[in-house]
């Protein structure tokens, strides 16, 4: 099964700058989409959205702080998971 991904709006901000290496340090695979494309496509600016901002299956998180928050909940959901499936006995399999 092939994993969706999130989608990062960036700008020329040094904000997006942070999270776009935040996210590549922590080796999160993303597609990366200028906000200033939206003007030139037919749907036009995006006035309630800001750069950077992560759009997942998880969720929308605005801003640094929101990319941040975005790693945090990953890493924390796939930690439980990892234990949940360590602290399976053998007998899980039978």
């Amino acid at each position: 099964m092939k994993k969706r991904k999130l989608v990062l709006i960036v700008d020329d901000s040094p904000d997006s700058l942070k999270a776009i290496n935040f996210l590549r340090e922590r080796d999160v695979e993303f597609v990366e989409y200028d906000i200033r494309k939206f003007a030139e496509s037919c749907c036009g600016d995006l006035p309630t959205t800001k750069a950077p901002s992560v759009f997942a299956p998880e969720g929308v998180f605005k801003g640094l702080s929101g990319v941040k928050e975005y790693i945090t909940s990953v890493t924390v959901a796939t930690a439980d998971i990892k234990k949940a499936i360590q602290s399976e006995s053998d007998s899980a399999y039978w």
